[in-house]
């Protein structure tokens, strides 16, 4: 992996525009899972922080979204990320959560991609494979 390469927190909406109905969150997820694939074909790490929260979630006992298990978890572990990552890419549509990741990744001084165009592309001399 190229020395240059980002960790880069994808922020996109999750439950935002949903109403909770689980096909729609599953496309949102993958919005976000296919930044992603674009991100690291483009030599970087990307992460999404319900990557790590949902398995949490699920091993804690969650019933429901929004549950107070989930709410314990969700946003509070892409809070923690977001100041560990180098960078944040908001991507998809309205959502106050992923508006929120984007914020605190420039309050801690990190790089803010408002389109995942604009992140630099370290493999393939450039050239972009997503």
């Amino acid at each position: 992996m190229d020395a240059r390469a980002l960790l880069i927190l994808v922020a996109g909406p999750y439950r935002s525009g949903t109403n909770d109905d689980p096909a729609l969150i599953a496309r949102n997820m993958a919005a976000m899972n296919r930044a992603a694939l674009t991100l690291f074909r483009r030599g970087h790490i990307p992460v999404t922080g319900e990557a790590l929260a949902l398995p949490l979630i699920a091993e804690a006992g969650s019933t429901a979204i929004g549950d107070a298990v989930f709410n314990e978890i969700f946003h509070p572990i892409s809070r923690l990320l977001v100041a560990r990552c180098d960078a944040c890419v908001r991507v998809g549509g309205p959502s106050t959560g992923a508006d929120e990741m984007v914020a605190l990744a420039a309050s801690h001084g990190k790089q803010v991609f408002l389109r995942i165009e604009d992140v630099p592309d370290l493999a393939d001399g450039g050239t972009d494979r997503s």
